[in-house]
């Protein structure tokens, strides 16, 4: 994601993302017929290539109202709607503050992958150890657990709540590439 800029797409690239959240949110972690959830990927990218903090606003809005159609009307369980739901805001803050923070650094060049990969996984790290331990701390499903208990959780939950987030972001990736590869042989020619 070289020389990150919106390119005047700034509507498409937000549309683009808003879909995926959409299409994508109704199933955490993605199934054999679904696809994993897409929503730490699109904060994150939307930090990298949009950054203004009313279309993170947006963003929230759309997932909470995504999460209300797939509770009241999608058959999707309620169960994560607790006190500790509130904590969403920092989650995503995190992956997308990762991803302005990327965006003011990168370079247009191949070695701008290290650092993208870096805030990816701090972000989405952080991500995880805010609304993991608010849920864990302020759902009331959890009085009695013990430190080993907690550990076990994390080890099962956190593969799948990075392996979404870095899948997304390496397919975005790889567009980006071969988008700008395109806009570079044009100006060529």
């Amino acid at each position: 994601m070289n020389g990150i800029r919106a390119n005047g797409r700034p509507l498409l690239i937000g549309l683009a993302l808003a879909l995926l959240m959409a299409a994508t949110r109704f199933h955490h972690f993605g199934s054999a017929t679904h696809l994993p959830d897409a929503s730490l990927a699109v904060f994150f990218l939307g930090g990298v290539y949009l950054r203004r903090a009313g279309i993170f606003a947006g963003y929230l809005a759309g997932a909470a109202l995504i999460d209300y159609l797939a509770i009241a009307y999608g058959g999707a369980s309620g169960w994560c709607v607790t006190p500790a739901y509130a904590f969403l805001v920092p989650t995503y803050a995190c992956t997308w503050y990762a991803g302005v923070w990327y965006a003011r650094r990168s370079r247009p060049d191949w070695r701008t992958f290290g650092p993208l990969l870096g805030a990816l996984l701090a972000g989405v790290s952080a991500a995880f150890l805010v609304s993991d331990s608010s849920f864990y701390l302020l759902s009331g499903y959890f009085s009695e657990m013990s430190g080993t208990e907690y550990a076990t959780r994390v080890a099962k939950y956190y593969p799948p709540f990075l392996s979404g987030a870095l899948l997304y972001v390496a397919l975005a990736a790889l567009v980006h590439a071969l988008l700008a590869a395109r806009v570079r042989s044009s100006q060529r020619a």
